[in-house]
Order: C-alpha cells, then sequence, then structure tokens
C-alpha cells in the first residue's frame, strides 16, 4: 500500500501553462497598441471616405446651380378696347427657380410681337423666386396696333432677365434667362392658347 506521501508525489502537478498564457499576454502590450491603432485607422478612413461622399453629393445636388425659366403662363382675360385694334391682356408670367436658393432677379421689359411687329409689353418689378418654387405675377399688357384684327393673334414675347441665384446666404451665382415664347390670342374665348417656350 502506498503511503500518503508517496500517493502526493504521484498525483499530477497543477498546469503551468495558465500562468505561462497570462505572462506571455501581459509581455505583448506593443501587439495590442498596435490593433488598437490600426482599429483607428480604419475607423477615420472610413469616416473620410463617408464625409467626402456627403461633400460630392452636396456639390451636385444643392451646390448646383441651374438656369430659371421664365415664361408666360397663362391669360385670365382678353378685352377688346377700340374697334378690335387694341386688345388689353391680363396675363401671368412665371419665373421657376429649381435650386436650393433664392433666385432674386431685376426688373425688365417683356415685348409682346405680332407679325414680327412690336405691338405691346409689359414691365415685370424687381422681386424674387423663392428656393424650389415658382413666382407668379400678374400684368396687364395693351396690344394696340392697326394690323391686330380677327378672333385668333398669333403673338410672340420676348426678354432677359437677370439675377443671382443665393445658397446658405453666402454664395451668389449670377444668372441670366431669355424668354422666347410663342401664343395665339383667341378674343373669342379670351384666353391664350397653345403657349409654347422654349
Amino acid at each position: 500500500m502506498m503511503s500518503e506521501r508517496e500517493h502526493r508525489q504521484a498525483s499530477p502537478l497543477a498546469p503551468m501553462n495558465a500562468y505561462s498564457r497570462s505572462d506571455a499576454e501581459a509581455a505583448d502590450p506593443g501587439e495590442l497598441r498596435r490593433q488598437k491603432r490600426k482599429k483607428y485607422l480604419i475607423y477615420f478612413a472610413a469616416f473620410v471616405v463617408f464625409q467626402t461622399a456627403i461633400i460630392v453629393l452636396f456639390s451636385l445636388t444643392v451646390m448646383k446651380v441651374k438656369t430659371p425659366k421664365f415664361r408666360v403662363r397663362s391669360s385670365s382675360s382678353i378685352n377688346t378696347v377700340t374697334n378690335t385694334t387694341s386688345f388689353t391682356l391680363n396675363a401671368q408670367f412665371g419665373v421657376k427657380n429649381t435650386n436650393f436658393g433664392p433666385y432674386k432677379y431685376d426688373s425688365t421689359t417683356v415685348y409682346f410681337q405680332y407679325n414680327g411687329i412690336e405691338v405691346g409689353s409689359a414691365f415685370i418689378p424687381k422681386s424674387k423666386a423663392n428656393f424650389l418654387s415658382t413666382k407668379k405675377i400678374n400684368v396687364p399688357v395693351e396690344l394696340s396696333s392697326a394690323n391686330l384684327s380677327g378672333n385668333t393673334l398669333n403673338l410672340t414675347s420676348t426678354a432677359r432677365l437677370s439675377g443671382k441665384v443665393e445658397l446658405m446666404l453666402i454664395f451668389k451665382k449670377k444668372k441670366a434667362v431669355n424668354m422666347n415664347c410663342t401664343m395665339v390670342a383667341n378674343t373669342s374665348t379670351q384666353m391664350l392658347e397653345n403657349i409654347k417656350c422654349k
């Protein structure tokens, strides 16, 4: 029979690798620092890529300045003044601004022609079209010429509107737009018909 002392000596010793493993981890703090640095660099690179994408998207959409549109929209009535040689045209003009900032424009004059002859004009006062909206301007226009006759009149309107688009209250970009519209003034229906603008 084995003595108690022999039995104690024959039993396996406690594993040493637990101490050696923790010693190895404690002995390599440089590797942990390198892994942390690598992780931070990856996060920083991802942040830079994300910010660059946001700036590019912002530049291509919000900061891109488009030329507004200036057109004849409609007419509420056409009234004969005397002997069908003069008409009062209650015209509505529109300044369409598709930018992310207001378009402040100067005053201008719209000229109407009939068969190449100027027969009337309309004064457009200085104002602004808010961002992503259409500014509607109602102006009475007197058309007068000895050549004006018949129930339908083929008219053209021309004008040039100059102004500035403001973005974020800091950036200003000059933009000018030309109006070139054709239309038919129908004195029977008292409406402008077949309005086409380039």
